[in-house]
């Protein structure tokens, strides 16, 4: 028997993935975020990889007696995975790659349960960008909103007048597909109060 009282701790570092739950009248206990290397295994798919880091940030974080809910976010054009771009030049290259093309933004989320049971889903977005101008490029780089963020943006920010059109759970894109992550939590018994 699962009890659906127990705590829930988010492995995440991420505000907008805490931001997100609350839409959801979710807060978690604690917030511990999950430390592990996410550089990407020899021939792993974009699929893979954020599958594999949702799994992984849980497991590194989980402890009997509570859930656990954790997620990562990759984006990709076809194979090609783009990083979080940590710096002006990354975050320029990255809108010039992504510049009039679509491409997928691949969210995955594990959930698991006080008894240890997990369960993992990846979630695709497609979004499509405007094609972007060196004005486009520059004035985007200059607010510094796509650093720290995989491919270089963040949609629910300045970046958003940049998006051409999006196919796919919006809040997936943001960093956590909230439909999804509710479901996971109260199929594994969670209960919000």
């Amino acid at each position: 028997m699962v009890d659906t009282r127990a705590p829930l701790v988010l492995a995440s570092a991420s505000p907008r993935r805490l931001q997100l739950l609350k839409l959801a009248d979710i807060v978690p206990d604690d917030v511990a975020p999950a430390d592990i290397d996410e550089t990407p295994l020899k021939n792993e798919t974009p699929r893979e990889l954020a599958e594999r880091l949702a799994r992984e940030k849980v497991l590194a974080v989980h402890k009997a007696g509570q859930f656990t809910l954790g997620g990562d976010t990759v984006v990709a054009m076809g194979r090609r995975m783009l990083p979080k771009a940590e710096s002006d030049e990354e975050v320029a290259e990255c809108l010039t790659l992504l510049s009039g093309r679509a491409h997928q933004v691949l969210t995955g989320i594990s959930v698991m349960a006080p008894d240890g049971r997990q369960s993992v889903r990846v979630v695709t977005a497609r979004v499509v960008l405007k094609r972007l101008t060196d004005r486009d490029v520059s004035r985007y780089v200059a607010c510094k909103d796509g650093i720290g963020k995989a491919g270089g943006y963040a949609i629910q920010g300045p970046a958003a007048a940049l998006i051409k059109s999006i196919n796919g759970s919006y809040t997936a894109i943001v960093g956590l597909p909230l439909y999804d992550a509710v479901s996971m939590l109260e199929g594994m018994g969670y209960q919000r109060d």
